[in-house]
């Protein structure tokens, strides 16, 4: 049976992870794990009594191991509180087959120890120590986008169940394998698609997105595709907000005429800067 893996943290995504793991299970027939993990830093406190005179360190220092002590069954606390609320929301709209998992460390330890047994891991754009304000990406979702082996599906901040699918294709060897998962996934089976190329509209791209789209047809899909000059994210995410709700479909390792993928290039500026949730394919 397919796994979906999801990861919540108490953040304003968890919700939306929840909703995504739940669409995404209904439409595999899979099974859900949810998975919260306490990482070193939510669990330490700092430690100021260096500063202290020797005879006041002691007593400091114990009742330190205290509050660190309560804070950490706070946060335990907390932590479980948070995937009950997520299991009962899966529950709700049908997902029988739901687990939960509590631990202690740093999130890509645990989804490396599980990564033979999952076929998606969903989480949020943001987790709950980064600055919405500013607009960062989580850094555990960066990490993530860098290791990870499955494809990623990257919650937007509300549920809506996607109705059609955008595919950004540029022709490279991970967007390739993003038709080809496609064509024969049930994520996306009844959905529209749309296959956009942000390059030459007449020549090489459009010869490339005709092919793309003849896969995903021979797959039973109805797609139309879309090919315009400019810049790649802001293509698509004209294309996004003209449509929706969408699924965005990329490759890991990036679009347009950029020579590397991943941190601080486009990959990172369409999944900051679109509203839809994306689905991520090594």
């Amino acid at each position: 049976m397919a796994r979906v893996l999801a990861c919540i943290d108490g953040s304003i995504y968890s919700a939306s992870t929840a909703g995504y793991a739940a669409w995404a299970a209904q439409g595999l027939e899979a099974s859900v794990l949810l998975l919260q993990v306490i990482g070193r830093r939510e669990a330490e406190s700092e430690n100021r009594s260096g500063a202290l005179a020797p005879g006041a360190r002691r007593k400091v220092l114990e009742e330190l191991a205290e509050l660190d002590a309560q804070r950490a069954r706070l946060i335990q606390r907390q932590a479980r509180l948070d995937l009950q609320a997520a299991e009962a929301a899966l529950r709700e709209v049908g997902v029988a087959d739901v687990k939960t998992l509590l631990r202690n460390g740093d999130l890509l330890d645990a989804l490396a120890d599980r990564e033979d047994e999952t076929d998606l891991v969903v989480l949020g754009k943001r987790g709950a120590a980064a600055d919405f304000a500013k607009g960062h990406l989580g850094s555990n979702l960066e990490r993530i986008l860098r290791a990870a082996k499955t494809p990623v599906l990257i919650a937007a901040r509300e549920f809506a169940p996607p109705k059609r699918f955008v595919l950004a294709f540029d022709g490279r060897a991970s967007a390739l394998r993003a038709v080809e998962e496609l064509s024969r996934s049930p994520l996306v089976q009844g959905m529209s698609g749309l296959v956009v190329h942000a390059g030459d509209p007449a020549g090489e791209g459009r010869r490339l997105i005709e092919a793309a789209a003849s896969q995903l047809r021979a797959g039973g899909l109805e797609v139309e595709t879309h090919a315009e000059a400019g810049e790649t994210a802001a293509v698509i995410r004209r294309v996004i907000d003209e449509g929706g709700p969408d699924l965005l479909v990329m490759g890991a390792y990036g679009h347009s005429r950029l020579r590397t993928l991943m941190i601080g290039s486009t990959t990172t500026e369409m999944i900051r800067t679109n509203r839809a949730p994306v689905l991520v394919y090594r």
